[in-house]
């Protein structure tokens, strides 16, 4: 077993030319290499203007090129709760701005050439009791009067083929989702900024900034450079240069699997139709075949705090086995992780923090937003009524206690396993 990720067979590292000394000065400078800076990027570029990207380790080395390569359009709390705290319309367009970035997204692949094994397979949602099936369903009804967007239901009766286990006692199937191959894309986002005449710095660690007349002038390690612009898309990996916008993002690290390579005949069982999966746990887990239908990625939060590949691969491992019981002899060949960003209400943000550009906060669901809001954010920079974002209007909130370390972490796991174990009693 290998404790790099399974994407980066192949197709890592991205080869980025040494852009020797950084330049003395760019329109704007983007801070982080992911789907967030280099869409961001992408879209300045687009519109003329110079951008310089500079990333600490390798280019989409973090999250973006380590997730679990699944994309939807849903958002993390529910209808009742945005309702609750947005009213009905600024609910309806939170979930409607996410609809209509999953829509786009085909589209923005294709103009601009990126293939990355991406495919509508559909996702399950599995429930562990009829208690989490009857919630499951009432928020999909919710979430089709907002959204038009429809589900459908499976039974019990029919799972089988849908998926080779029976834990689960009915499921809600979404059609128009799916996944692809994170690498894939992430690479063929950096390819297109260095053909559109961007330049990325690897190795260049942001290390400080000061608001100047001009805009910012900024240190990294490999020199100092000057901009009209910065964005800040570093999401899970904000270090303390950002120190206030890192007090409104939480690190969070997310744990995958993948199996060796599982028989024609067995996979057919497991996963008949190919489809992306998560179910009712809090303690989230998710899972899918490999692209080429051969393995299955499995992901989840073993841990709330960073713990070794190996732990991780064994708790992972357990409840894949839990699932399906016949993969319980099939070795492991990757085990790897990544750091994703989660909010304190559970959303993604854009906006400004002492005068820089930033998105992030995706909570697990960045493929398709990060890419959606690094562009509104590139159209923020560039004035022009695109950026315009419903994520820009509602507040940021940090914690008078927070401040860039996620201690409270075990306490959050623990109560998410106590949840877990009463709710599937129900």
């Amino acid at each position: 077993m290998v404790t790099t990720p399974f994407w980066w067979e192949g197709v890592w590292p991205i080869e980025i030319p040494h852009p020797g000394k950084l330049p003395a000065s760019a329109d704007v400078v983007v801070v982080g290499s992911g789907f967030t800076g280099l869409s961001a990027a992408l879209t300045l570029l687009k519109h003329g203007r110079s951008v310089v990207v500079i990333e600490a380790r390798r280019v989409a080395e973090g999250a973006s090129s380590r997730n679990g390569g699944m994309f939807g359009d849903l958002l993390k709390p529910s209808v009742a709760e945005l309702i609750a705290r947005f009213g009905t319309r600024m609910a309806s367009r939170l979930c409607c701005e996410v609809r209509d970035a999953l829509a786009r997204f085909p589209a923005f692949l294709e103009e601009d050439g990126i293939h990355c094994d991406f495919e509508r397979v559909g996702r399950i949602t599995g429930a562990l009791s009829h208690a989490q099936l009857d919630g499951l369903l009432r928020e999909a009804d919710a979430l089709r009067r907002l959204t038009g967007v429809d589900y459908e239901v499976v039974a019990k009766s029919d799972l089988a083929a849908e998926l080779g286990t029976d834990v689960y006692v009915g499921a809600r199937l979404y059609r128009h989702h799916g996944g692809l191959h994170p690498a894939k894309y992430v690479g063929g986002l950096a390819r297109r900024v260095l053909a559109a005449g961007g330049i990325i710095g690897e190795s260049t660690a942001f290390l400080s900034f000061e608001a100047t007349r001009e805009g910012f002038a900024i240190r990294t390690s490999a020199g100092a450079i000057r901009a009209r612009d910065l964005i800040v898309a570093t999401n899970g990996y904000t270090g303390t240069a950002e120190r206030r916008l890192r007090r409104r993002l939480i690190p969070v690290t997310s744990y995958m699997i993948a199996t060796q390579e599982l028989p024609a005949d067995l996979m057919a069982t497991l996963m008949p139709r190919g489809r992306v999966v998560t179910d009712t746990n809090r303690l989230l887990c998710y899972y899918r075949p490999s692209p080429d239908r051969k393995r299955i990625l499995f992901g989840g939060r073993p841990a709330y705090t960073k713990i070794s590949p190996q732990q991780s691969a064994k708790r992972l491992a357990s409840y894949l086995h839990t699932l399906f019981p016949a993969l319980a002899s099939i070795p492991l060949s990757h085990s790897w992780f990544g750091m994703i960003a989660y909010t304190f209400d559970r959303l993604p943000h854009v906006g400004t923090v002492d005068g820089f550009h930033y998105a992030g906060g995706y909570c697990g669901s960045g493929v398709v937003m990060a890419t959606w809001l690094g562009n509104k954010v590139a159209h923020r920079v560039l004035g022009n009524a695109e950026g315009a974002t419903a994520f820009a209007e509602i507040a940021h909130p940090t914690h008078p206690l927070y401040h860039g370390r996620p201690w409270f972490l075990p306490l959050v796991q623990a109560w998410y396993q106590a949840a877990d174990l009463w709710e599937r009693r129900v």
